[in-house]
């Protein structure tokens, strides 16, 4: 295609090089260009490539593009770049998904974690637990094949559970990190629920650090879920501020209520406010956050006329709120750590995790019940296998390109 656009032979010979020349499509001339040959194996997706390098004019690529398109080629598909990459054993499909999530990143931190996974610290992670799970495999079968040999370590069913349980601590640990991985990734989303005019508004307007909700000493004010976006030492974080949880008869403030309930029903993490000038529990609002992870806070310190040790106490309308931001990171244990821990952090890597641990435990389990090697080791080859499909060596086309079709045009 190349050669047909400037009209001239290239004979790269497994070369890199630049070329000079003119595209011309139907005899007419566009655009003299720089055009980059690198040729496979030694490239992005192990395949042939080539980079065009015309004029800052969108008039003169999109000209290009279309003589192209003209001469046979087509537009890449989303994450057609990646997935070649992956297939061609350029990259593992955890480095894979970290491309998107690259791409995606809000902050910094989000970037950096991302980047963590694509140069591959994150896949080595993972290799000591395939490993692990191959060297029990590998003595299970020794058993099982020859019960006479006499090994120094022959398995046993000790063995198998002293060694099962050491990979699962291990898993539990790569969960741990893992969440706090997605964290920093994608964010959370974040309820602020309490009784009308305790100050709701007021703390997202000084969380975002704008004027976002209106601020009125009027019970009801708002009615309707307001949101807002910012960034917390890195963390993406979706308020969301809720309409006055109360009893009324007002239609519209019923919708709102209502609302508010489907917020904390959908949020990471509750920050419930009390009024500091009246500090009175609410049994209904405990109640609607339980099992919720909560934050409590009581809000107007400036007007408190006593404080009690224990509680936090933050001033919104003067913004005074650094105590609130703090006890967030504490209450979701983010350390400057976490930004450099590498974490296999999205739903496909923390789930394919948890069923590899529920293999083991099911292993464990057998093995404490004195059950057969054959049956033992029908667990650990379906941990095994998922171990695979998280590197992606055993990942189906299908899911392959559910993964891929997430990705932006040509990523």
């Amino acid at each position: 295609m190349l050669e047909r656009a400037l009209g001239k032979k290239i004979d790269h010979r497994g070369k890199r090089q630049i070329i000079h020349g003119t595209i011309s499509y139907q005899g007419k001339d566009i655009d003299d260009v720089m055009a980059f040959i690198y040729p496979a194996p030694h490239t992005v997706t192990g395949e042939d490539m080539v980079e065009i390098s015309c004029h800052g004019s969108m008039v003169i690529a999109n000209e290009i593009i279309a003589a192209f398109l003209g001469l046979g080629c087509r537009y890449a598909t989303n994450g057609e770049f990646s997935s070649r990459a992956f297939y061609n054993g350029k990259i593992d499909l955890i480095q894979a998904e970290a491309i998107n999530d690259m791409i995606n990143a809000t902050t910094v931190e989000s970037k950096n974690v991302a980047l963590l996974s694509l140069e591959g610290k994150t896949s080595k992670i993972v290799l000591p637990l395939k490993q692990g799970i191959a060297d029990i495999l590998a003595l299970l079968e020794v058993g099982i094949d020859y019960p006479e040999y006499d090994e120094e370590e022959s398995i046993t069913h000790d063995l198998l559970i002293e060694k099962a349980t050491l990979l699962r601590e291990s898993i539990a640990e790569m969960i741990a990190s893992g969440q706090k991985g997605k964290i920093v990734r994608h964010g959370l989303d974040v309820a602020i629920v309490g009784e009308p005019n305790v100050g709701k508004s007021s703390l997202l307007n000084a969380l975002l650090e704008e004027d976002k909700a209106i601020v009125s000493p009027i019970p009801g004010t708002t009615r309707d879920i307001v949101e807002g976006s910012v960034s917390l030492k890195g963390i993406p974080l979706r308020f969301l501020d809720t309409a006055g949880i109360h009893q009324t008869e007002d239609v519209v403030e019923k919708i709102g209520v209502d609302r508010s309930y489907q917020s904390i029903e959908k949020a990471d993490l509750v920050i419930l406010v009390y009024d500091g000038t009246d500090p009175v529990v609410d049994p209904e609002l405990e109640n609607l956050v339980k099992g919720k992870k909560t934050i409590r806070v009581y809000n107007k310190a400036d007007l408190s006329k006593e404080k009690e040790d224990e509680k936090l106490y933050i001033s919104a309308i003067n913004g005074e709120i650094e105590p609130l931001k703090e006890e967030i990171f504490k209450v979701l244990s983010i350390d400057e750590k976490t930004y450099h821990t590498p974490s296999l952090s999205n739903e496909r890597e923390l789930g394919l995790l948890r069923q590899i641990d529920g293999d083991l435990e099911q292993a464990i389990n057998e093995a404490k019940n004195k059950a057969g090697f054959d049956v033992l080791s029908l667990y650990l080859q379906k941990a095994y296998r998922e171990v695979r499909e998280l590197l992606g060596e055993e990942a189906s086309q299908d899911l392959s390109d559910e993964i891929f079709s997430r990705f932006c045009v040509g990523k």
